[in-house]
């Protein structure tokens, strides 16, 4: 009974009672605490397994990107050097100096009353001039006087027409 009395004498002591009492709301405070943490925890994994997932797909998706970028970087190189190379390919400015001489021809055509007939006696002496240049006396001094300009235009026609042949001949 002494053991019934001493605890009957704890339990009905007010501060005994309060401090049991604050026992008891600790315990529960710390086991919810408890619980809190470990669902908070288990949901701070899950948001870094879900981050690191959506951190690897745009990862590969901006490699993807990269690549694609490069790849079209290359393909405006490539069409930059092709462009450059078919306007300065033989012939292409030749090509657009005739079509300059003509509409300036044209123009004058319509310009100037006087200047068909000259034209057209200075286009036949030009004509006769190539001839020449292609057969007969003209191409042999040249051989013989490789020094000697008998004529610039004549050389830069043979020249024209050597490169002309040339692609055709391709």
């Amino acid at each position: 009974m002494e053991e019934t009395s001493w605890f009957m004498t704890v339990i009905s002591n007010p501060f005994a009672k309060g401090l049991a009492l604050g026992i008891v709301f600790c315990v529960i405070i710390y086991v919810r605490g408890f619980l809190r943490r470990r669902e908070l925890s288990k949901e701070v994994e899950r948001l870094r397994t879900h981050l690191h997932t959506k951190l690897e797909i745009d990862s590969s998706e901006n490699e993807r990107r990269k690549k694609e970028l490069d790849q079209l970087k290359q393909e405006r190189d490539n069409l930059r050097i092709t462009v450059q190379s078919l306007n300065q390919k033989p012939g292409r400015k030749e090509i657009r100096q005739y079509f300059l001489y003509q509409t300036a021809l044209d123009m004058m055509f319509e310009k100037a009353p006087g200047f068909a007939p000259a034209w057209q006696i200075t286009l036949k002496e030009a004509e006769a001039l190539f001839e020449k240049s292609e057969h007969g006396v003209v191409p042999l001094l040249k051989r013989l006087m490789p020094g000697s300009s008998v004529d610039k235009q004549t050389a830069e026609y043979e020249k024209i027409s050597k490169i002309s042949f040339d692609e055709t001949g391709k």
